[in-house]
Protein backbone atom coordinates (compact mmCIF):
# COMPACT_ATOMS: atom_id res chain seq x y z
CA UNK A 1 0.00 0.00 0.00
CA UNK A 2 2.87 2.28 0.51
CA UNK A 3 4.61 1.55 -2.44
CA UNK A 4 1.88 2.03 -4.32
CA UNK A 5 1.02 5.50 -2.66
CA UNK A 6 5.10 6.42 -2.97
CA UNK A 7 4.19 5.54 -6.89
CA UNK A 8 0.98 7.67 -7.46
CA UNK A 9 2.58 10.62 -6.09
CA UNK A 10 5.68 10.45 -8.00
CA UNK A 11 3.32 10.00 -11.09
CA UNK A 12 1.51 13.52 -9.39
CA UNK A 13 4.96 15.53 -9.37
CA UNK A 14 5.94 14.59 -12.95
CA UNK A 15 2.73 15.35 -14.78
CA UNK A 16 2.36 18.82 -12.59
CA UNK A 17 6.19 19.26 -13.91
CA UNK A 18 5.23 18.02 -17.79
CA UNK A 19 1.85 19.93 -17.92
CA UNK A 20 2.60 23.32 -16.62
CA UNK A 21 2.00 25.24 -19.27
CA UNK A 22 -0.21 22.81 -21.27
CA UNK A 23 0.67 22.73 -24.78
CA UNK A 24 -2.77 23.70 -26.24
CA UNK A 25 -2.47 27.21 -23.60
CA UNK A 26 0.45 27.94 -25.32
CA UNK A 27 -1.30 28.67 -28.82
CA UNK A 28 -2.43 31.95 -28.52
CA UNK A 29 -5.69 33.39 -29.58
CA UNK A 30 -4.69 36.57 -30.26
CA UNK A 31 -1.27 37.34 -32.05
CA UNK A 32 -0.07 40.90 -32.69
CA UNK A 33 -1.86 42.86 -35.33
CA UNK A 34 0.06 44.72 -38.20
CA UNK A 35 -1.38 47.59 -40.85
CA UNK A 36 0.08 48.87 -43.24
CA UNK A 37 -1.39 52.60 -43.74
CA UNK A 38 -0.26 55.20 -46.42
CA UNK A 39 -0.99 58.34 -44.89
CA UNK A 40 0.55 61.84 -44.40
CA UNK A 41 2.70 61.28 -47.19
CA UNK A 42 4.21 58.95 -44.88
CA UNK A 43 4.46 54.49 -45.32
CA UNK A 44 3.67 53.48 -42.21
CA UNK A 45 3.13 50.05 -39.79
CA UNK A 46 0.48 50.17 -37.38
CA UNK A 47 1.15 47.57 -34.18
CA UNK A 48 -1.72 46.50 -31.93
CA UNK A 49 -0.04 44.11 -29.32
CA UNK A 50 -1.77 40.95 -28.12
CA UNK A 51 -3.36 41.73 -24.68
CA UNK A 52 -3.48 38.65 -22.29
CA UNK A 53 -6.02 40.31 -20.02
CA UNK A 54 -9.03 42.39 -20.36
CA UNK A 55 -9.09 44.89 -18.86
CA UNK A 56 -5.98 45.53 -18.86
CA UNK A 57 -3.65 47.41 -21.63
CA UNK A 58 -3.54 47.82 -25.10
CA UNK A 59 0.00 48.61 -26.60
CA UNK A 60 0.03 50.17 -30.27
CA UNK A 61 3.01 51.26 -32.16
CA UNK A 62 3.62 53.51 -35.27
CA UNK A 63 6.54 52.28 -37.59
CA UNK A 64 8.29 54.19 -39.77
CA UNK A 65 9.55 52.89 -43.26
CA UNK A 66 9.31 56.35 -45.45
CA UNK A 67 10.25 58.76 -44.58
CA UNK A 68 12.37 56.82 -41.26
CA UNK A 69 10.48 59.55 -38.68
CA UNK A 70 7.12 59.97 -39.55
CA UNK A 71 4.18 62.35 -38.52
CA UNK A 72 2.87 62.20 -35.11
CA UNK A 73 -0.98 60.32 -35.48
CA UNK A 74 -3.91 60.62 -33.02
CA UNK A 75 -4.90 57.49 -31.82
CA UNK A 76 -8.74 56.64 -30.81
CA UNK A 77 -9.78 52.77 -29.63
CA UNK A 78 -13.54 52.88 -29.34
CA UNK A 79 -15.42 49.10 -28.09
CA UNK A 80 -17.96 48.89 -30.83
CA UNK A 81 -20.51 47.45 -28.24
CA UNK A 82 -20.00 50.17 -25.43
CA UNK A 83 -18.64 53.08 -27.18
CA UNK A 84 -15.92 53.35 -24.56
CA UNK A 85 -13.53 55.21 -25.76
CA UNK A 86 -9.20 56.00 -25.25
CA UNK A 87 -7.00 58.31 -26.73
CA UNK A 88 -3.18 58.97 -27.08
CA UNK A 89 -0.82 59.99 -29.50
CA UNK A 90 1.96 58.50 -30.87
CA UNK A 91 4.98 59.38 -33.15
CA UNK A 92 6.20 57.01 -36.33
CA UNK A 93 9.70 56.17 -36.01
CA UNK A 94 11.62 53.24 -37.45
CA UNK A 95 11.66 51.97 -33.57
CA UNK A 96 8.95 53.10 -32.40
CA UNK A 97 7.92 53.22 -28.57
CA UNK A 98 4.43 51.76 -28.18
CA UNK A 99 1.44 53.59 -25.98
CA UNK A 100 -1.06 52.08 -23.82
CA UNK A 101 -4.71 52.92 -24.00
CA UNK A 102 -6.25 50.29 -21.46
CA UNK A 103 -9.14 47.98 -22.53
CA UNK A 104 -12.41 47.61 -20.61
CA UNK A 105 -13.61 44.35 -22.91
CA UNK A 106 -12.99 41.42 -25.33
CA UNK A 107 -14.59 41.54 -28.68
CA UNK A 108 -14.77 44.03 -31.64
CA UNK A 109 -13.36 47.53 -31.58
CA UNK A 110 -12.28 50.35 -33.87
CA UNK A 111 -8.93 52.21 -34.07
CA UNK A 112 -9.26 55.43 -35.26
CA UNK A 113 -5.66 57.14 -37.14
CA UNK A 114 -5.70 60.75 -37.43
CA UNK A 115 -2.81 62.81 -39.29
CA UNK A 116 -3.52 66.04 -40.57
CA UNK A 117 -6.71 65.81 -42.01
CA UNK A 118 -6.87 62.50 -42.83
CA UNK A 119 -8.42 59.54 -41.02
CA UNK A 120 -8.62 56.20 -41.38
CA UNK A 121 -10.89 53.46 -39.16
CA UNK A 122 -9.35 50.43 -38.50
CA UNK A 123 -11.26 47.51 -37.48
CA UNK A 124 -10.06 44.72 -35.11
CA UNK A 125 -11.39 42.51 -32.27
CA UNK A 126 -9.72 42.33 -28.68
CA UNK A 127 -8.64 38.44 -28.03
CA UNK A 128 -7.99 36.97 -24.92
CA UNK A 129 -7.26 33.15 -24.40
CA UNK A 130 -10.24 31.02 -22.93
CA UNK A 131 -9.34 28.00 -20.37
CA UNK A 132 -9.46 24.66 -22.34
CA UNK A 133 -12.21 22.00 -21.49
CA UNK A 134 -9.15 20.21 -21.11
CA UNK A 135 -7.40 22.37 -18.73
CA UNK A 136 -10.41 21.42 -16.48
CA UNK A 137 -9.75 17.86 -17.12
CA UNK A 138 -6.10 18.19 -15.87
CA UNK A 139 -6.55 20.12 -13.41
CA UNK A 140 -9.40 18.64 -11.74
CA UNK A 141 -8.24 15.27 -12.37
CA UNK A 142 -4.96 16.31 -10.30
CA UNK A 143 -7.15 18.09 -7.40
CA UNK A 144 -8.97 14.58 -7.37
CA UNK A 145 -5.81 12.94 -7.33
CA UNK A 146 -4.55 14.85 -4.49
CA UNK A 147 -7.40 14.75 -2.24
CA UNK A 148 -7.99 11.06 -2.92
CA UNK A 149 -4.27 10.60 -1.79
CA UNK A 150 -4.25 12.50 1.30
CA UNK A 151 -7.33 10.15 2.13
CA UNK A 152 -5.81 7.11 1.49
CA UNK A 153 -2.81 8.25 3.53
CA UNK A 154 -5.08 8.67 6.60
CA UNK A 155 -7.22 5.74 6.11
CA UNK A 156 -3.99 3.91 5.60
CA UNK A 157 -2.46 5.37 9.03
CA UNK A 158 -5.36 3.66 10.52
CA UNK A 159 -4.74 0.79 9.35
CA UNK A 160 -8.25 0.51 7.16
CA UNK A 161 -6.64 -1.38 4.36
CA UNK A 162 -9.28 -1.95 2.17
CA UNK A 163 -10.66 1.53 2.00
CA UNK A 164 -7.06 2.84 1.84
CA UNK A 165 -6.39 0.65 -1.87
CA UNK A 166 -9.91 1.98 -3.01
CA UNK A 167 -8.96 5.28 -2.66
CA UNK A 168 -5.74 4.96 -4.27
CA UNK A 169 -7.52 3.23 -6.93
CA UNK A 170 -8.88 6.29 -7.48
CA UNK A 171 -6.03 8.81 -7.61
CA UNK A 172 -4.61 6.56 -9.99
CA UNK A 173 -7.66 6.81 -11.99
CA UNK A 174 -7.63 10.58 -11.73
CA UNK A 175 -3.94 10.85 -12.26
CA UNK A 176 -4.25 8.83 -15.76
CA UNK A 177 -7.65 11.09 -17.40
CA UNK A 178 -5.02 14.23 -16.35
CA UNK A 179 -2.17 11.67 -18.15
CA UNK A 180 -3.84 11.45 -21.16
CA UNK A 181 -5.53 14.72 -21.63
CA UNK A 182 -1.95 16.02 -21.77
CA UNK A 183 -1.27 13.45 -24.43
CA UNK A 184 -3.74 14.11 -26.59
CA UNK A 185 -5.19 17.85 -26.03
CA UNK A 186 -2.82 19.26 -28.26
CA UNK A 187 -4.12 17.02 -31.24
CA UNK A 188 -7.71 18.94 -30.84
CA UNK A 189 -8.33 22.55 -31.73
CA UNK A 190 -7.96 25.35 -29.37
CA UNK A 191 -11.45 26.73 -28.22
CA UNK A 192 -12.11 30.12 -29.31
CA UNK A 193 -11.21 33.54 -27.80
CA UNK A 194 -12.97 35.39 -25.66
CA UNK A 195 -14.05 38.13 -28.18
CA UNK A 196 -13.84 36.00 -31.30
CA UNK A 197 -15.93 36.51 -34.08
CA UNK A 198 -19.00 34.10 -33.65
CA UNK A 199 -19.31 31.32 -35.44
CA UNK A 200 -22.00 31.70 -38.61
CA UNK A 201 -22.78 29.22 -41.21
CA UNK A 202 -22.58 30.75 -44.90
CA UNK A 203 -22.80 29.48 -48.69
CA UNK A 204 -20.89 26.34 -49.65
CA UNK A 205 -18.78 28.29 -51.85
CA UNK A 206 -17.94 31.38 -49.32
CA UNK A 207 -18.71 34.92 -50.19
CA UNK A 208 -18.73 35.88 -53.32
CA UNK A 209 -15.45 38.25 -54.80
CA UNK A 210 -16.03 42.27 -54.04
CA UNK A 211 -17.14 44.41 -57.25
CA UNK A 212 -14.88 47.53 -56.96
CA UNK A 213 -14.83 50.65 -58.62
CA UNK A 214 -11.44 52.99 -59.12
CA UNK A 215 -12.10 56.70 -58.99
CA UNK A 216 -9.84 59.44 -58.83
CA UNK A 217 -10.88 62.97 -57.08
CA UNK A 218 -10.95 65.37 -58.78
CA UNK A 219 -11.75 63.02 -62.01
CA UNK A 220 -9.34 64.81 -63.77
CA UNK A 221 -6.12 65.67 -61.21
CA UNK A 222 -3.31 68.21 -62.88
CA UNK A 223 -0.04 66.97 -62.46
CA UNK A 224 1.68 67.78 -59.43
CA UNK A 225 -1.25 68.28 -57.78
CA UNK A 226 -2.21 66.34 -54.96
CA UNK A 227 -5.74 64.03 -55.28
CA UNK A 228 -7.50 60.80 -53.30
CA UNK A 229 -7.38 57.68 -55.18
CA UNK A 230 -10.83 55.83 -53.96
CA UNK A 231 -11.84 52.70 -53.93
CA UNK A 232 -15.78 51.72 -53.60
CA UNK A 233 -16.64 47.87 -52.73
CA UNK A 234 -19.77 46.34 -52.90
CA UNK A 235 -21.35 42.73 -52.73
CA UNK A 236 -22.41 42.02 -55.94
CA UNK A 237 -25.34 39.72 -54.71
CA UNK A 238 -26.96 42.48 -51.81
CA UNK A 239 -25.90 45.77 -53.21
CA UNK A 240 -24.09 46.41 -49.88
CA UNK A 241 -20.64 47.67 -48.98
CA UNK A 242 -18.15 45.26 -48.48
CA UNK A 243 -16.90 45.45 -45.34
CA UNK A 244 -15.14 42.24 -44.24
CA UNK A 245 -11.75 42.42 -45.72
CA UNK A 246 -9.29 40.60 -43.94
CA UNK A 247 -5.24 41.47 -44.00
CA UNK A 248 -3.19 40.48 -46.58
CA UNK A 249 0.29 40.58 -45.90
CA UNK A 250 -0.33 42.98 -43.24
CA UNK A 251 -2.71 45.69 -45.29
CA UNK A 252 -6.53 45.56 -45.90
CA UNK A 253 -5.17 46.03 -49.47
CA UNK A 254 -2.32 46.62 -51.79
CA UNK A 255 -2.66 49.50 -54.07
CA UNK A 256 -0.64 49.61 -57.33
CA UNK A 257 -0.35 52.61 -59.47
CA UNK A 258 1.74 52.57 -62.87
CA UNK A 259 1.31 55.46 -65.57
CA UNK A 260 0.52 53.80 -68.78
CA UNK A 261 4.66 53.98 -69.54
CA UNK A 262 5.77 52.81 -66.46
CA UNK A 263 8.00 55.60 -65.63
CA UNK A 264 5.75 56.65 -62.73
CA UNK A 265 5.18 53.73 -59.64
CA UNK A 266 3.67 53.45 -56.77
CA UNK A 267 2.94 50.89 -53.96
CA UNK A 268 0.86 52.05 -51.44
CA UNK A 269 -1.79 50.70 -48.57
CA UNK A 270 -5.01 52.55 -48.59
CA UNK A 271 -6.89 54.41 -45.54
CA UNK A 272 -10.13 52.96 -44.52
CA UNK A 273 -12.31 55.76 -44.39
CA UNK A 274 -16.06 54.58 -44.51
CA UNK A 275 -17.38 51.23 -44.59
CA UNK A 276 -16.80 49.52 -47.88
CA UNK A 277 -14.42 52.46 -48.71
CA UNK A 278 -10.78 52.94 -49.57
CA UNK A 279 -8.63 55.89 -50.02
CA UNK A 280 -4.80 57.65 -50.59
CA UNK A 281 -3.66 60.71 -51.16
CA UNK A 282 -0.76 60.89 -54.19
CA UNK A 283 0.87 62.92 -56.75
CA UNK A 284 1.17 62.44 -60.31
CA UNK A 285 4.50 64.24 -61.61
CA UNK A 286 3.45 63.55 -65.79
CA UNK A 287 0.12 63.50 -67.51
CA UNK A 288 -1.47 60.78 -69.37
CA UNK A 289 -3.37 57.74 -68.56
CA UNK A 290 -2.68 55.78 -65.40
CA UNK A 291 -3.29 52.14 -64.07
CA UNK A 292 -4.33 51.48 -60.90
CA UNK A 293 -4.29 47.63 -58.97
CA UNK A 294 -6.14 46.86 -55.84
CA UNK A 295 -4.93 43.60 -54.25
CA UNK A 296 -7.37 42.19 -51.25
CA UNK A 297 -8.77 39.63 -49.80
CA UNK A 298 -12.55 39.28 -48.43
CA UNK A 299 -13.39 36.88 -45.21
CA UNK A 300 -14.36 33.36 -46.66
CA UNK A 301 -13.47 34.48 -50.17
CA UNK A 302 -10.15 34.44 -51.46
CA UNK A 303 -7.61 37.05 -52.75
CA UNK A 304 -8.56 38.79 -55.98
CA UNK A 305 -7.39 41.79 -58.21
CA UNK A 306 -9.53 45.11 -58.70
CA UNK A 307 -8.19 47.49 -61.66
CA UNK A 308 -9.44 50.72 -63.04
CA UNK A 309 -8.13 53.80 -65.25
CA UNK A 310 -7.82 57.54 -64.37
CA UNK A 311 -6.28 60.12 -66.67
CA UNK A 312 -4.20 63.28 -65.17
CA UNK A 313 -3.97 66.90 -67.20
CA UNK A 314 -1.66 69.07 -67.25
CA UNK A 315 1.72 69.13 -67.83
CA UNK A 316 4.74 67.17 -66.57
CA UNK A 317 6.34 68.77 -63.20
CA UNK A 318 9.99 68.03 -61.69
CA UNK A 319 10.52 65.20 -59.79
CA UNK A 320 13.89 64.43 -57.48
CA UNK A 321 15.49 61.91 -59.05
CA UNK A 322 15.08 58.83 -57.13
CA UNK A 323 18.18 57.26 -55.68
CA UNK A 324 20.48 54.57 -57.64
CA UNK A 325 20.24 51.00 -56.75
CA UNK A 326 22.89 49.19 -55.55
CA UNK A 327 22.81 46.80 -58.35
CA UNK A 328 20.94 45.77 -61.44
CA UNK A 329 18.71 42.86 -61.43
CA UNK A 330 20.52 39.74 -63.09
CA UNK A 331 17.40 37.58 -64.98
CA UNK A 332 18.22 33.85 -65.65
CA UNK A 333 17.46 32.42 -68.29
CA UNK A 334 18.29 36.15 -70.24
CA UNK A 335 15.18 35.06 -72.48
CA UNK A 336 12.36 33.94 -69.95
CA UNK A 337 10.38 31.57 -71.08
CA UNK A 338 6.57 32.01 -70.97
CA UNK A 339 5.29 29.49 -68.60
CA UNK A 340 8.72 28.10 -66.93
CA UNK A 341 9.85 30.07 -64.31
CA UNK A 342 12.56 32.30 -64.22
CA UNK A 343 15.19 33.45 -61.34
CA UNK A 344 15.57 37.25 -60.47
CA UNK A 345 18.13 38.33 -58.18
CA UNK A 346 19.51 41.44 -56.95
CA UNK A 347 21.85 42.38 -54.98
CA UNK A 348 21.49 45.38 -52.90
CA UNK A 349 24.63 45.60 -50.87
CA UNK A 350 22.68 45.70 -46.88
CA UNK A 351 20.20 43.51 -45.05
CA UNK A 352 16.94 44.57 -45.90
CA UNK A 353 14.11 45.02 -42.63
CA UNK A 354 10.93 43.38 -42.91
CA UNK A 355 8.16 45.06 -44.85
CA UNK A 356 4.48 44.03 -45.06
CA UNK A 357 5.87 40.28 -43.59
CA UNK A 358 8.68 40.07 -46.31
CA UNK A 359 12.21 40.90 -47.17
CA UNK A 360 11.54 42.17 -50.63
CA UNK A 361 8.58 42.56 -53.12
CA UNK A 362 8.60 41.88 -56.85
CA UNK A 363 5.55 43.58 -59.04
CA UNK A 364 5.28 42.82 -62.59
CA UNK A 365 3.35 44.65 -65.05
CA UNK A 366 2.19 43.52 -68.97
CA UNK A 367 3.81 46.13 -71.36
CA UNK A 368 -0.09 46.80 -72.09
CA UNK A 369 -1.75 46.91 -68.65
CA UNK A 370 -3.61 44.14 -69.28
CA UNK A 371 -1.58 41.56 -66.45
CA UNK A 372 -0.15 42.60 -63.10
CA UNK A 373 1.80 39.84 -60.47
CA UNK A 374 3.27 40.26 -57.36
CA UNK A 375 5.32 37.45 -55.65
CA UNK A 376 7.64 37.82 -52.47
CA UNK A 377 10.89 37.19 -51.57
CA UNK A 378 11.12 34.37 -49.34
CA UNK A 379 14.66 33.41 -47.91
CA UNK A 380 16.36 34.48 -45.13
CA UNK A 381 17.28 38.08 -45.42
CA UNK A 382 20.64 38.78 -46.69
CA UNK A 383 22.16 41.84 -49.06
CA UNK A 384 20.31 39.45 -52.06
CA UNK A 385 17.15 39.24 -53.14
CA UNK A 386 15.93 36.11 -55.05
CA UNK A 387 12.43 35.96 -56.78
CA UNK A 388 11.31 33.32 -59.17
CA UNK A 389 8.39 34.51 -61.36
CA UNK A 390 6.49 32.74 -64.17
CA UNK A 391 5.51 34.89 -67.12
CA UNK A 392 2.20 34.44 -68.07
CA UNK A 393 2.72 35.08 -72.19
CA UNK A 394 5.23 36.32 -74.38
CA UNK A 395 6.12 39.94 -74.58
CA UNK A 396 7.99 43.11 -72.44
CA UNK A 397 7.25 43.03 -69.22
CA UNK A 398 7.57 46.32 -66.89
CA UNK A 399 8.82 45.05 -63.28
CA UNK A 400 9.86 46.44 -59.87
CA UNK A 401 11.68 44.97 -57.26
CA UNK A 402 11.47 46.49 -53.65
CA UNK A 403 12.87 46.18 -50.34
CA UNK A 404 13.14 48.15 -47.14
CA UNK A 405 16.05 50.10 -45.59
CA UNK A 406 16.72 51.43 -42.14
CA UNK A 407 15.30 54.67 -43.79
CA UNK A 408 13.48 54.43 -46.79
CA UNK A 409 11.75 52.13 -49.62
CA UNK A 410 13.78 50.86 -52.59
CA UNK A 411 12.11 50.68 -55.63
CA UNK A 412 14.35 49.20 -59.02
CA UNK A 413 12.91 49.35 -61.91
CA UNK A 414 13.79 47.39 -65.10
CA UNK A 415 12.02 45.53 -68.09
CA UNK A 416 12.09 41.63 -69.23
CA UNK A 417 11.56 40.34 -72.48
CA UNK A 418 9.71 37.23 -72.67
CA UNK A 419 10.13 34.90 -75.51
CA UNK A 420 7.66 32.06 -76.43
CA UNK A 421 7.93 28.41 -75.38
CA UNK A 422 8.76 26.54 -79.29
CA UNK A 423 7.08 23.12 -79.97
Amino acid sequence: MTRLLRVLCLAVVLLLAGAVPAAAHNVAAGADLRFAQTIAGAELTVVVKATSRVPGPLLIGLIAYEPATGPRVGLEVRSVEDGHKVTATAQAARDPRYVELPVERTGPHELRLTAGDEVAVLPFRVLVNRGSAGEFLIYGGLLVAGLLLVGGLLTGALSRRTPAMVLAGGAAAAVTVAAMVVVFEPMLPPPPADGAVPTVSTQAAGRPFAQGRVTAFPARPAAGQEFTLRLDLTDGSTGYPVDDLVLHHEALAHVVVTSEDGAYFRHLHPLRTAPGRLEVRLRADRPGRFLAYAELEREDSGGQLLSGVFQVAGHAVAAPPPPAPAATPVVRPSAPVAGRPAAIELGIGVTPRQWLGMSGHLIVRSQDGTFLGHVHEMGVPAPRLRFTFSFPAPGRYLAWAQYATGDRIVTVPFTVDVTEALG
